[in-house]
């Protein structure tokens, strides 16, 4: 987030969405060609593909893009990492992955915290002050604020998420990552095409280095990584696991590009990182509860 907010001054959103996609997607396709891995081989196996690329690659890119130009990059990466609660919720309908109270808990705090990131302070002002909720939000307010895009770029991603078990069945899950960030991205370099023919003009030495990295370790490695483990174990713990982004997201963000958030953000921040904790840890709290419980219902019995 951080490298990527870092060159957006000087080229285009997706221009910048474009980059991190399709050259990290042709070194994704190099490493499964190295290990032998099979390529599609059905049109069923493409159909997914192409699914996979609408909504992780072009979709999830696009918004988080968009998004990334009108907030910061710590605030961002907050939102971006909220999809675990998605994911959670989806994969209980789909898969019938157990949330438990405490999951279900950490939803909770998770759409507070969403909430308030997400939505103006004077909404929460006002209703402390138990004032009108008479607030002028126009339409092209609405579509111009960042957090909305990323909202919808970490719905995208979640979807993305409980996509690959199905994707599984068909494709290998690294050579499907690789073929979905070069399809996805192809509409958004036309776009980006689109709107300026030379995006890259502007950009500096040090700009093209932010994107090297953006585009290697932030899409190739992690994307790989990513996928190959939800096409293996619990999509709701692993994606939960991506709570850590947003800690040093808001550290860099804070330290290199001097971002703030404001209090109440801050408290949002604070909610979700709760939220996702608890849900990936939830099983081993249930555990440790039910065992605290019995505990004090032990001594209790002792007592009478």
């Amino acid at each position: 987030m951080v490298a990527m907010k870092g060159v957006l001054p000087d080229t285009t959103p997706m221009f910048v969405a474009t980059v991190r996609l399709i050259p990290a997607g042709l070194l994704v396709l190099l490493v499964a060609a190295w290990q032998k891995r099979p390529q599609p081989n059905s049109w069923q196996g493409w159909g997914w593909i192409g699914l996979f690329a609408v909504v992780d690659a072009t979709c999830f890119q696009g918004f988080l893009a968009q998004g990334l130009a009108r907030t910061g990059a710590g605030l961002g990466s907050v939102i971006i990492d909220s999809q675990p609660i998605a994911v959670a919720l989806m994969s209980s309908w789909l898969f019938k992955e157990v949330i438990g109270g405490i999951g279900w808990l950490g939803l909770a705090l998770g759409i507070g915290g969403i909430s308030l990131i997400g939505l103006p302070d004077e909404w929460f002002y006002q209703l402390w002050q138990s004032q009108s909720l008479a607030i002028a939000w126009s339409a092209e307010a609405f579509w111009q604020s960042g957090e909305v895009w990323m909202l919808l770029a970490s719905l995208s991603m979640a979807i993305g998420t409980v996509l690959i078990p199905f994707i599984s069945r068909h494709v290998d899950p690294v050579v499907a990552t690789g073929w979905h960030m070069i399809i996805g991205g192809l509409p958004l370099m036309a776009i980006a095409l689109w709107e300026n023919p030379h995006p890259w003009q502007g950009i500096t030495l040090w700009g093209w280095g932010n994107l090297a990295y953006a585009t290697v370790f932030g899409s190739a490695i992690s994307y790989g990584i990513f996928f190959y483990l939800a096409s293996k174990g619990n999509l709701t713990s692993l994606s939960a696991l991506t709570f850590l982004t947003p800690i040093f997201a808001l550290s860099f963000g804070n330290l290199i590009l001097g971002e703030q958030l404001s209090p109440l953000q801050w408290v949002g921040a604070g909610l979700t990182l709760m939220s996702i904790y608890l849900i990936n840890q939830r099983d081993r709290l249930t555990i440790k509860l039910e065992q605290f419980f019995s505990i004090v219902k032990k001594a209790v019995a002792s007592d009478q």
